[in-house]
């Protein structure tokens, strides 16, 4: 089956939003799975990841990824050297050949793109990352290569959406502490429940860091299953694991 890639007119750099279509693995994994940190067979997860190269016009050892772990941690790259063990969730760069790849299942997967400076980002975006400042943190880490804020473009791809992520009273009360306008990110659930927007609450971010411009694709991960794999939808169908879908960017 051939890949399905999404795109944003927005970006100008090489870019996709790789769906679960077009893979090699079977299963609960069944498609384009790209988490190494899966029980997937690893031999699957790397012939995905060979397919994604290709579609970037790359080999695989420059698809370049890192261990993420909801942090606010940005790596800078100049080669394409193994950094699946570094813990960060971010990464930008300035060198040519090299594909920043970023690991979701619901999270947010921003890409950043300054073309005047030629300059990229990648970033993990989850709700802990999301309030810890992991996109403020990539753009600095743009800006120490030549990138300037003015000229940075951000897309928000596949996330879960808000009519999805229902969270309770502990969620809601650990943002509001950082800042009580943030209310206008959730919605009321039943009962006791909120409903989180995590997309708007990343473009909210990164609009107020005073980038060009920043926009979603609109694509919600749990609504739709053929497509795309889900964190959330695995536990709440009491699946044993689930795949990770990749977004990357290149100069």
């Amino acid at each position: 089956m051939t890949l399905e890639v999404l795109t944003s007119d927005a970006l100008t750099a090489q870019h996709g939003f790789f769906t679960r279509k077009g893979g090699q693995s079977n299963g609960v994994y069944a498609g384009l799975n790209c988490g190494l940190g899966s029980n997937d067979s690893r031999e699957a997860v790397l012939s995905n990841r060979t397919r994604v190269a290709g579609a970037m016009q790359l080999d695989l050892a420059a698809l370049q990824s890192v261990h993420q772990v909801h942090s606010a941690n940005v790596v800078t790259l100049t080669a394409s050297t193994d950094r699946d063990a570094v813990q960060a969730d971010a990464m930008v760069t300035a060198t040519k050949g090299i594909a920043l790849g970023i690991l979701t299942a619901d999270c947010a997967p921003i890409l950043f793109h300054d073309p005047d400076a030629a300059v990229i980002g990648a970033a993990h975006a989850g709700w802990k990352g999301a309030i810890g400042g992991i996109a403020q943190a990539t753009l600095v880490a743009m800006e120490a290569l030549g990138a300037r804020r003015e000229n940075i473009t951000a897309v928000v791809g596949p996330t879960i959406s808000q009519r999805a992520y229902e969270v309770g009273q502990e969620f809601f009360e650990e943002f509001i502490a950082v800042d009580m306008n943030y209310t206008r990110f959730f919605a009321q659930g039943a009962g006791d429940r909120m409903q989180f927007d995590l997309p708007t609450f990343c473009l909210h971010q990164l609009r107020m860091s005073g980038i060009n411009h920043a926009t979603w694709t609109g694509h919600c991960t749990y609504s739709d299953p053929d497509r795309f794999y889900s964190y959330r939808r695995t536990c709440h169908q009491n699946e044993p694991d689930y795949g990770r879908l990749i977004s990357a960017v290149r100069l």
